[in-house]
């Protein structure tokens, strides 16, 4: 049987395909839509709102940002919190930018309560500004994000004690974010970096990297909020994300909510990209958390 006239509707077939894929990835790496929690607890005094960027990498969402502040704002959050990377570190002085996203920032820290923590990005900024020739762009950052209002946790803490909330914003070294591999992490170092938490408070850590949530819980964290994966890059049914930027395929925590032996894990799925533009079936995720009296 000659099948030669089956050719052409294949390669059609394909060729729709193809683009229809192209077109998912483009339109999920320029959108992002709003994911809402709800966490409880007898220690919140006061309820709050608390709206959660991550891994914003420079993505510009409207003209300065726009589309991004309106839904902000249409949340009326008690409070704005970014879980780092909000800036790329490029080695290409050629390409370093972050304008937008440090404009971003501040406009937020005028409005909000705001607190900011690093990511790997942000501290590779300020650690390796000479072997990399990032100069000081991350002086400049910090010192918009400080003059607009911002709080930069570098391992320090926040108190809002008429709500009954402590929050605390741990800055990981750089070893503990390396490709392919999950160096351990002491609850010695953790208190050595952050001291120890007020277990008469809703304890809150904002820590970058998701993979060391058991080891926060033991620290005492009641909610962690993290980012840096991305939610897997590309997301596929009942598997999840794909892969983490340490290079590690189906991250357990790649997204979303996760409950552990009484602690809570809320991880963006981030907001933007860098290094290879994609995602796939994940688009950007700007997260709202409401911390609730219970």
């Amino acid at each position: 049987m000659n099948n030669d006239h089956l050719l052409p509707a294949l390669a059609g077939t394909a060729a729709a395909g193809f683009t229809a894929l192209g077109c998912t990835i483009w339109r999920d790496t320029h959108r992002f839509v709003v994911r809402r929690y709800t966490v409880r607890s007898d220690r919140i005094r006061q309820d709050t709102r608390l709206v959660l960027l991550a891994d914003l990498h420079d993505q510009v969402y409207g003209r300065h940002n726009q589309a991004l502040l309106s839904a902000i704002d249409k949340e009326k959050p008690d409070l704005v919190i970014s879980a780092g990377d909000l800036i790329t570190a490029h080695h290409d002085p050629a390409h370093q930018r972050g304008e937008e996203a440090t404009a971003l920032l501040m406009t937020l820290a005028r409005r909000y309560p705001t607190l900011a923590i690093n990511g790997n990005h942000e501290t590779k900024l300020d650690l390796r500004r000479e072997a990399c020739g990032y100069g000081s762009q991350y002086d400049d950052y910090e010192a918009m994000v400080a003059a607009a209002g911002g709080v930069l946790l570098r391992n320090e803490k926040a108190l809002f004690a008429d709500r009954g909330i402590e929050i605390t914003g741990l800055e990981l070294p750089l070893p503990y974010f390396r490709h392919f591999t999950r160096r351990p992490l002491p609850q010695k170092s953790l208190r050595e970096w952050i001291g120890t938490p007020d277990p008469s408070r809703f304890n809150i850590l904002i820590a970058h990297h998701p993979d060391y949530f058991p080891e926060y819980r033991e620290w005492g964290a009641d909610l962690v909020l993290s980012g840096h994966i991305h939610g897997g890059i590309i997301r596929l049914p009942l598997l999840g994300g794909v892969a983490s930027p340490t290079c590690r395929l189906f991250p357990k925590y790649d997204g979303g909510r996760f409950d552990e032996e009484g602690g809570t894990l809320i991880l963006s799925r981030g907001m933007g990209t860098h290094t290879i533009p994609v995602r796939l079936f994940n688009p950007g995720e700007l997260v709202v958390v409401d911390c609730r009296r219970d």
